[in-house]
C-alpha cells in the first residue's frame, strides 16, 4: 500500500487511477479532435488543451472517487463498476457544463463533452475489463508471511481470501507447540534458517501473530529479517492499514500510546479546518434556507407537532450541545425513554422517511457546525443517555470524544447506520482510525464519498 498523508490506498486503486485520468485526458483530446474535424477547423497545438484536459480528467477523477468508483465492490464487479460510472462521468460532466456556463468560458462546448462523455465510459470500462483481471493477480499483491498459527493467523487468512485485498499470504510458521488453527503452518522448529525461508518465497514483509507475546518475541528471527530488508510488521498495525479501522479485539494501551498516531501538531490544520466549516456552513445555509423551509413545513402538515428538535449530544472533550434537526419522528417517539432507532421505526413519520433517506433532516445540523460546537467530518455525536453505558461496555470509547464530532466521517462512510452496542463497536473501530490518522487529506475523501451514501442511501435509518 501507498501510504499518503497517513491513510494507506492501496497499489492497485493508485494504478488504476492513474491509467484512468490519462485515459480521460485521451477521451477529452479525440473528442476535441472530433469535433474540430466535423466543424473544419485546425484542432490547433496539443499544448493549447493542456490545461482543459487536466481539469476535465481531475473533475471526472474526483467524481469516480466521490461515488464510489474505487471502491472494494467496483474493483471485483463489472457490474457494479460499471453502474457507478455512469453516474460518475455524467455528474462530472454536469459540474463542468455549469462551470464553464458561470465564468463564461469556451473550453467545454456542449458537443465535445457529449463525445468525451461516451469516449469517457468506453475506456473506463475497458480498463477495467483489461487491468482489472490483473490487478486481483498475485503479481498485484504484497507477499506476506505470518509468523503463527492461532486464532490471529487465521484471522489475516480469511483476510487476506478477500478478492479486494492487496496481500497474499505465503505461509504460516507456528512459533509455538501449541495445536496450529492454521493446520498447514511449517514448525518453526522445522526451519533452519528463518531469513534464508524468507527470501527463498519471495516475501515483502513479515506480520507478527503471535496469541501470546509474554517472552515469546522471536527478537533474533525479526532482527536479522528486518535487516534483510524485508519490512516486518506488528499484527494491530497491520490490521489498521488494511482495514482502515482499529481492532479493539488485540489493540493495547501501549499500542495506542506507541504508535503513529493522535499528532499534537496540529495547529495549522485545526485552522484550516475551522475556516472551511464556517465558509461550507454558510454557504450550505444560503443555498439551502429554501429546501430547509419547504420540508420544515411538511414536517408540520404530516404530522403534528414543531418542525425542527433538538437533542443534547457529547461532543469535545465530552461536553454537551444541542444538535438541530428537522424533525423525523412522532412528538411521543421518546415517551417511554431514549431508544435506539431500528429499521422501518414505526415512531418515523411519512415525510420523515423521505428525509432521512436523502440527509434533508442534516441540513440544519449547519448552524452547529457554524457555531463551533460539531465540524462537517468528525465521529457521529452520541446521545448522552448512550455514552454512558457505551463507555462502560467498551474500551476506547471516551478517546473518540478527543475530536471534535461530524456530520459525515469515516464511521459513516465505511460502516452502515448502527443501532445496537455491536454496532457501535464497529464504528468505534473507524472513529479511532480516524482519530489517530487525521489529516486535512482523511477530510477530504471523506466528504467526496459522503455523496455516494447519499446517492445509494448507504447507512440511512
Amino acid at each position: 500500500m501507498i501510504r499518503l498523508f497517513k491513510h494507506y490506498i492501496p497499489h492497485a486503486v493508485v494504478l488504476l487511477w492513474l491509467v484512468d485520468v490519462l485515459l480521460l485526458a485521451a477521451a477529452n483530446e479525440t473528442s476535441w479532435r472530433l469535433r474540430a474535424q466535423q466543424i473544419g477547423i485546425d484542432p490547433a497545438p496539443l499544448a493549447d488543451r493542456l490545461i482543459a484536459h487536466g481539469a476535465f480528467a481531475a473533475v471526472i477523477s474526483l467524481s469516480m472517487v466521490a461515488v464510489g468508483v474505487y471502491g472494494a465492490d467496483a474493483l471485483r464487479s463489472m457490474r457494479f463498476a460499471a453502474a457507478r460510472l455512469l453516474v460518475a462521468i455524467s455528474l462530472g460532466v454536469i459540474a463542468l457544463s455549469f462551470v464553464d456556463f458561470l465564468v463564461g468560458g469556451q473550453n467545454f462546448w456542449r458537443s465535445t463533452l457529449a463525445y468525451s462523455m461516451a469516449f469517457a465510459i468506453v475506456l473506463m470500462i475497458f480498463n477495467r475489463l483489461l487491468l482489472g483481471g490483473f490487478l486481483g493477480t498475485s503479481a498485484f499483491r504484497r507477499r506476506v508471511l505470518v509468523l503463527g498459527a492461532g486464532e490471529r493467523a487465521q484471522r489475516l487468512r480469511v483476510l487476506g481470501e478477500r478478492p479486494e485485498s492487496g496481500f497474499v499470504i505465503v505461509g504460516y510458521v507456528a512459533m509455538s507447540e501449541s495445536v496450529p488453527v492454521v493446520e498447514e503452518a511449517i514448525s518453526r522448529s522445522a526451519i533452519n534458517n528463518l531469513t534464508r525461508y524468507v527470501e527463498n518465497l519471495g516475501v515483502s514483509e513479515v506480520v507478527l501473530a503471535l496469541e501470546e507475546r509474554r517472552n515469546a518475541l522471536p527478537l533474533k528471527d525479526l532482527l536479522r529479517i528486518k535487516t534483510a530488508g524485508v519490512h516486518v510488521n506488528e499484527f494491530s498495525s497491520f490490521l489498521e492499514r488494511e482495514t482502515g479501522r482499529v481492532d479493539l479485539d488485540t489493540v493495547n494501551p501501549s499500542w495506542l500510546i506507541f504508535s503513529d498516531g493522535f499528532s499534537s501538531g496540529r495547529a495549522i490544520s485545526s485552522a484550516a479546518k475551522r475556516v472551511f466549516d464556517i465558509a461550507v456552513s454558510l454557504l450550505l445555509l444560503a443555498v439551502t434556507a429554501p429546501v430547509i423551509l419547504i420540508f420544515a413545513l411538511l414536517v408540520k402538515v404530516d404530522s403534528r407537532g414543531p418542525a425542527f428538535y433538538r437533542q443534547p449530544r457529547v461532543g469535545l472533550f465530552g461536553q454537551h450541545f444541542d444538535v438541530i434537526k428537522l424533525r423525523s419522528m412522532r412528538t411521543d417517539a421518546e415517551a417511554a425513554g431514549a431508544q435506539w432507532a431500528s429499521k422501518d421505526d414505526p415512531r418515523v413519520t411519512r415525510i420523515g422517511k423521505f428525509i432521512r433517506k436523502v440527509r434533508i433532516d442534516e441540513l440544519p445540523q449547519a448552524w452547529t457546525v457554524l457555531k463551533g460546537e460539531m465540524s462537517f467530518v468528525g465521529p457521529r455525536p452520541e446521545r448522552p443517555e448512550f455514552v454512558a453505558d457505551l463507555e462502560d461496555q467498551l474500551r476506547y470509547y471516551a478517546e473518540r470524544h478527543m475530536v471534535k464530532p461530524g456530520i459525515t466521517g469515516w464511521a459513516q462512510i465505511n460502516y452502515p447506520y448502527g443501532a445496537s452496542i455491536e454496532d457501535s463497536r464497529n464504528k468505534l473501530e473507524y472513529d479511532l482510525y480516524y482519530a489517530k490518522n487525521y489529516t486535512p487529506f482523511l477530510d477530504f475523501l471523506i466528504i467526496l464519498q459522503t455523496l455516494r451514501v447519499v446517492l445509494w442511501s448507504e447507512g440511512a435509518r
